[in-house]
C-alpha cells in the first residue's frame, strides 16, 4: 500500500496526459492522437507513412437465393448500363447448378425470371455455380468487323479481346472492375469453342469479411512528392492525409480523368463534382477539368444514368456548375472560366425550362446523390413521383447553381445575365425557405412529395442541410439551429433521419464520409466545435480501422459489411478527407481573386501544424498555423503582418505564410445525438364507396388523415368515413408511432367524378395495336423522327383548373437505370405551359401503361388546342433514343374558378 501512495502522483500524471492526448471520446470508440480504439478493436499510426489496424467485420449474415452479376470484357465494366444487372434463381441440386445461357449485352432469358419475393429467402448450403455466357454474336463481330460495340457506342477491337470475366455482388464475386482482369478464377473459357463461356464459382451460405476486405496494415507505396506536405501534432492526421493522397493517386485513370473508386471505374458527375468542390480542385485542378469534361455532351452537361432513364427525373447534373467554379477560382484560368460558363449556362437554360415548378418556385428532381428509389423515397412512388418531388439538396446545388452563373457573368461582364440569375437564385432561395423548412424540427426536411398536392417529408437529409449551411440558403442564426438539431450518431450523421423500414442499408441507415465531410465543413462555418469534433472523428475511425476510404458504412454498426455494395478509395470519401486539412484546419476559401484562411482547430487538436509546397496559381507557399481557436488572431505573409486574412491572387513566387490562432472557442456548441431509430412503414390506402381503408401498421398509434396536402382528422382505427363530393379530392394517410415517429404519406387515392374527367385518344402516324393494354383502338409512337408534334383538340364544357398527363408506355430502358426518359413540351393554344416526362417503365417492357407526370393549369370554358411538341430542350441523356408510345391524354377537374 505504502508504495501505491508513493506512486498515485505518477499515476495521475500519466491519466492527465493519457486524457489530454484524446481527440475523441465516446461510449463507443476513441480517437487519439496517434489512432484509434473501439473495443477490441485498434488502429495505430506508427508514423506518417504507416498505419496498422486489428479490425475484423463482426458481420456475417445468410446468402440471398437470388445473385446479381454481370460480364465483363476485359474486365471492365462495359456490358450494360449501371444497374442493369443479370440475374440467377440459385435452386441447386446437391450442391451444384448450372445457369441459362446468358446473351451478353441483353436482358435476361426467360428461363431465368424469378420472383423479387425470392430476394428475402436465403441458401440452406454452398452451391457450386456454373454461369454461361453467350458470345457467339460478340465473337461474329470481331471477325465481321473486327470490332464490337458496347452499349454505350465504345468500341472492342478484336485484337484488343483479352476475355470475358464474372462481376457480382455476391461473395466470392466483387463489383470491383479495377483488378477484375488479374483474376483469373473469374474468368469465363470457351474450352470447346462453341462460342458459349462459363466459369465455376463456389457460392457459400453464409456473406462475411473476406481477407483481403480485412487490411492490417497500409504503407505509402505510390509516388506524392508533387502534393502538398502536411505535417502536425496529431499522427493520425497526418497519416490519414497520406492514404489519401495516395489513394487519389490511384483514382487517376489512364486517360486523367477520376473514377468514382476501387468498385466504379467510370466517371460520375456527381461523384467528380462534390470531390472536386471538397479539395480536388485544389489538388488535381487538371485531372477535374479532364473529368468534368468528360460529362459534356452538346456542350451540355450530363445526367448520370438513373431512375425512370435519368434526366430529368434525376436533375443534379448541376453539380457540374460547383466544381467548374471551385477550378476557376482556384486557378484563376479564364479560358476555363468562359468555356465552363456556356456549359453551365445552356445547361440551366434546359432545367429551366423542364425541371422549374412555376408554382412552388422550386425544381423537381431525384434527391442529389440519394438515387436508389426505394433506399430514401416510398415504394409507391414511381419515377414519374421521384421526377415530380422537390428535394433539398438538389434544390440547394440548383441554387448554388445561378449564384455561380451570375458570378461568372460578372467576371465576363455580363451584367444582364448575372441580374438574370441573380432573380432565379433569390426565387430559389426563398422557395426553400418557404416550402422545405421544418420550424417544429429545427432543420429542413427532405422534400416535397405528392401528386397533385405536395406535402413536405420531415425527415432530415444531411446533404441538403450541409449544402443550405455553406451555401448561405439558411442565415446564420437558421444554419446554427441547422447543425444543432439535425439528428446524428454514435459513429456520424447519417444520410436520413428516421430510417425507412425493411430497406437494406446503403443510403437508408447508411453513413457516408464524404456527407460527414460537408456536415463536418458545415459545422465548422457555424462554429459548432462540438459537431466538428464528432465529425473529424467520424471520418478519422471509420479510414483508420478501414485503412482505406469506405464509401459508406452502416449506420447502426459503424461496420463497412452490410451495406448494398461498397468501395474501398470512393473518390468522395478520400476527397473528404483530404478536406478535413483544407478546408477545416486550414480554413481554405477560394474567391476569383484572392484565397481566405479561416480555420477552425478544436482545442483538442492544439498544436503546430504546417503545409509545405501548396501550389497556388503562380506562387509555392509554406503554411504554418499555430494554436486552436475559432479565429485568427494574426496571419503574416513572408513575416509581415497582413490587414485582412487572405492573400491576393496575384501573387507569384515562393512565400510563407505563418497564422497565429486565437486559442479560444467562443461557443462550444451541442449536438442532437440520438440512437438509430426506423419510422413506421407506409400504410396501403384504398378507398370504396366513401370508405377508405388501409393496412394496420405495427406500432402505430394513431393515423393521420389528409386531403388536398392538409390535415383534416385523426384516428386510431384503420378506416375513416369521408364525405360525399363533387370536387377532386386526393386522400393520404400516415402512420404515427409510440415514439411519435412518422411513416411516408401512402400513395394518394383520387376521389373524382367520371363527370368531371375528360380522356382523348392520341392520333397521328403509324397508329398500333400490337401491346395489349391500351385504352381505345390504339396507341402512336412518338420519337425524334415520329409524331414530333401531336395534337389534341379539346372542348371545355366549364371553366376550373384541370391536371393534365398523359398515359403512355415506355420499353425503352429498366426503372432504375440508363438513360432513355422520354421529354416533351406541352402548348396551350400556341403558348409554352411545361414539359411533360414520360420515365421508362420497363426494359423491353411495352404493355407497362401508366401515367405522365400531371401539369396543372387554369382553363376557361370551350375549345382549346393543346400540342406535344418535341423541342431541342427536351433532349435527354441518350440523345438518340426519345421515344415512348402515346395512348391518351386525361384532363381532371381540379375545381372551379
Amino acid at each position: 500500500m505504502k508504495y501505491f501512495h508513493r506512486l498515485l502522483p505518477l499515476i495521475l500524471i500519466i491519466m492527465s496526459c493519457s486524457n489530454n492526448d484524446f481527440l475523441y471520446k465516446s461510449d463507443t470508440f476513441i480517437v487519439k492522437s496517434d489512432g484509434v480504439k473501439q473495443g477490441k478493436f485498434k488502429s495505430t499510426a506508427k508514423s506518417s507513412t504507416k498505419l496498422y489496424s486489428n479490425y475484423k467485420s463482426p458481420y456475417k449474415r445468410p446468402t440471398c437465393k437470388v445473385l446479381d452479376f454481370k460480364f465483363a470484357i476485359n474486365g471492365g465494366d462495359n456490358e450494360r448500363y449501371p444497374g442493369e444487372n443479370h440475374h440467377i434463381l440459385l435452386t441447386p441440386q446437391n450442391g451444384k447448378m448450372v445457369s441459362a445461357v446468358y446473351k451478353f449485352g441483353e436482358s435476361d432469358p426467360h428461363e431465368a425470371m424469378y420472383d423479387e419475393k425470392e430476394r428475402k429467402n436465403y441458401l440452406d448450403g454452398d452451391v457450386e455455380l456454373t454461369i454461361r455466357a453467350d458470345m457467339r454474336h460478340v465473337l461474329n463481330a470481331f471477325k465481321e468487323k473486327g470490332f464490337y460495340t458496347l452499349y454505350n457506342g465504345e468500341t472492342i477491337k478484336a485484337d484488343d479481346f483479352k476475355g470475358v470475366f464474372l462481376a457480382g455482388r455476391t461473395q466470392p464475386l466483387s463489383w470491383e472492375f479495377a483488378n477484375l482482369a488479374q483474376r483469373p478464377e473469374f474468368m469465363l473459357r470457351d474450352t470447346d469453342e462453341d462460342g458459349i463461356y462459363e466459369v465455376s464459382v463456389n457460392v457459400q451460405n453464409f456473406q462475411q469479411a473476406t481477407e483481403n476486405e480485412m487490411k492490417t496494415r497500409w504503407a505509402l507505396k505510390e509516388d506524392i512528392s508533387k502534393y502538398p506536405v502536411y505535417e502536425s501534432d496529431q499522427r493520425i492526421c497526418d497519416a490519414l492525409y497520406n492514404m489519401s493522397l495516395e489513394e487519389l493517386v490511384l483514382d487517376i485513370r489512364k486517360d486523367g480523368a477520376l473514377m468514382a473508386g476501387a468498385k466504379w471505374p467510370g466517371v460520375w458527375t456527381r461523384d467528380i463534382s462534390y470531390s472536386i468542390l471538397l479539395s480536388l480542385a485544389i489538388l488535381e485542378p487538371d485531372a477535374a477539368k479532364t473529368s468534368l469534361m468528360h460529362k459534356v455532351k452538346n456542350n451540355r452537361i450530363i445526367q448520370d444514368t438513373g431512375t425512370g432513364g435519368s434526366w430529368p427525373i434525376s436533375s443534379d447534373r448541376m453539380t457540374w456548375a460547383l466544381a467548374a467554379w471551385e477550378i476557376y477560382t482556384v486557378t484563376g484560368d479564364r479560358d476555363w472560366l468562359e468555356e465552363a460558363f456556356e456549359i453551365i449556362k445552356n445547361s440551366a437554360a434546359d432545367d429551366l425550362l423542364t425541371v422549374l415548378n412555376p408554382a412552388t418556385g422550386l425544381m423537381y428532381g431525384e434527391s442529389s446523390f440519394l438515387d436508389w428509389r426505394e433506399q430514401t423515397y416510398p415504394r409507391w412512388m414511381d419515377p414519374k413521383d421521384i421526377y415530380m418531388s422537390h428535394n433539398l439538396g438538389t434544390n440547394a446545388v440548383h441554387y448554388e447553381t445561378y449564384v455561380i452563373l451570375s458570378n461568372m457573368a460578372k467576371e465576363l461582364a455580363e451584367k444582364s445575365l448575372a441580374e438574370k440569375y441573380d432573380s432565379v437564385a433569390n426565387s430559389l432561395k426563398t422557395a426553400i425557405n418557404e416550402h422545405l423548412w421544418c420550424e417544429q424540427k429545427g432543420y429542413y426536411g427532405q422534400y416535397l412529395y405528392g401528386r397533385n398536392y405536395f406535402s413536405v417529408s420531415s425527415r432530415s437529409e444531411a446533404l441538403g442541410e450541409a449544402l443550405c449551411v455553406l451555401f448561405d440558403i439558411a442565415d446564420s442564426e437558421k444554419g446554427k439551429i441547422i447543425i444543432k438539431n439535425t439528428p446524428t450518431t454514435t459513429f456520424g450523421i447519417p444520410c436520413i433521419y428516421p430510417q425507412i423500414p425493411d430497406i437494406p442499408p446503403y443510403h437508408n441507415n447508411g453513413i457516408w464520409p464524404f456527407v460527414e465531410a460537408y456536415w463536418t465543413w458545415a459545422s465548422a462555418k457555424v462554429g459548432n466545435t462540438k459537431s466538428v469534433e464528432h465529425g473529424l472523428a467520424s471520418i478519422i475511425r471509420a479510414s483508420s480501422l478501414f485503412l482505406t476510404n469506405k464509401e459508406n458504412m452502416v449506420a447502426e454498426t459503424g461496420d463497412f459489411m452490410g451495406t448494398e455494395i461498397n468501395s474501398d478509395r470512393q473518390l468522395w470519401s478520400v476527397a473528404g478527407n483530404l478536406a478535413m486539412v483544407y478546408r477545416i484546419f486550414l480554413g481554405m476559401d477560394f474567391q476569383p481573386d484572392a484565397l481566405s484562411f479561416k480555420p477552425f482547430i478544436p482545442k483538442k487538436y492544439a498544436g503546430m501544424r504546417s503545409l509545405k509546397n501548396f501550389k497556388y496559381r503562380k506562387s509555392l507557399i509554406d503554411i504554418t498555423i499555430d494554436g486552436y481557436g475559432d479565429n485568427i488572431q494574426s496571419l503574416s505573409l513572408d513575416g509581415k503582418l497582413l490587414a485582412a486574412n487572405k492573400i491576393p491572387g496575384n501573387i507569384s513566387g515562393h512565400h510563407k505564410i505563418h497564422i497565429q490562432m486565437n486559442n479560444e472557442i467562443a461557443q462550444p456548441g451541442s449536438i442532437n445525438l440520438v440512437e438509430i431509430i426506423f419510422s413506421p412503414d407506409t400504410p396501403i390506402l384504398t378507398v370504396s364507396d366513401s370508405l377508405l381503408v388501409w393496412n394496420s401498421i405495427e406500432d402505430a398509434i394513431i393515423y393521420r388523415i389528409f386531403k388536398n396536402g392538409s390535415e383534416i382528422s385523426k384516428t386510431n382505427d384503420t378506416k375513416f368515413r369521408i364525405p360525399r363530393s363533387d370536387h377532386y379530392s386526393e386522400y393520404q394517410v400516415m402512420a404515427v408511432s409510440k415514439s411519435g415517429q412518422q411513416s411516408f404519406l401512402s400513395q394518394p387515392v383520387s376521389v373524382v367524378s367520371r363527370q368531371h374527367t375528360i380522356l382523348m385518344e392520341a392520333n397521328g402516324e403509324d397508329i398500333s395495336n400490337d401491346y395489349p393494354g391500351f385504352y381505345g383502338f390504339g396507341y402512336i409512337p412518338i420519337t425524334k423522327q415520329k409524331n414530333k408534334n401531336v395534337n389534341f383538340q379539346v372542348y371545355i364544357p366549364r371553366s376550373g383548373k384541370y391536371a393534365l398527363d398523359f398515359r403512355y408506355s415506355n420499353g425503352n430502358g429498366p426503372i432504375n437505370t440508363n438513360n432513355k426518359c422520354a421529354v416533351r413540351s406541352l402548348f396551350l393554344n400556341g403558348k409554352r405551359i411545361g414539359a411533360v416526362v414520360f420515365p421508362q417503365r420497363g426494359d423491353r417492357n411495352w404493355t407497362d401503361w401508366g401515367y405522365s407526370n400531371a401539369i396543372p393549369v387554369n382553363l376557361p370554358a370551350g375549345d382549346h388546342k393543346l400540342t406535344l411538341e418535341f423541342q431541342r430542350s427536351d433532349e435527354n441523356m441518350h440523345f438518340d433514343t426519345n421515344a415512348a408510345l402515346l395512348d391518351q391524354m386525361r384532363l381532371i377537374l381540379l375545381g372551379y374558378e
